[in-house]
């Protein structure tokens, strides 16, 4: 039989996208933020506002603009 389960497309791709690229874990973004890493995997799981998003692209920057993961 095969499985015609409908590929299921994860919400902000761009994010988990850019954190992959730069090489930033989520518990690292997430320790930057103050907030838990399990409170920062939530809130991957649901489309973020534009800002959101761009404050948690701001954060990855930060991180690797340096040459190194602080």
């Amino acid at each position: 039989m095969s499985n015609n389960k409908p590929t299921q497309i994860k919400a902000n791709q761009d994010v988990r996208q850019a954190a992959i690229q730069k090489g930033v874990k989520h518990w690292q973004i997430a320790d930057q933020m103050g907030i838990r890493e399990e409170a920062f995997s939530k809130m991957l799981r649901k489309e973020l506002p534009e800002e959101t998003k761009q404050k948690i692209m701001e954060v990855i920057e930060k991180m690797t603009e340096s040459g190194g993961i602080i």
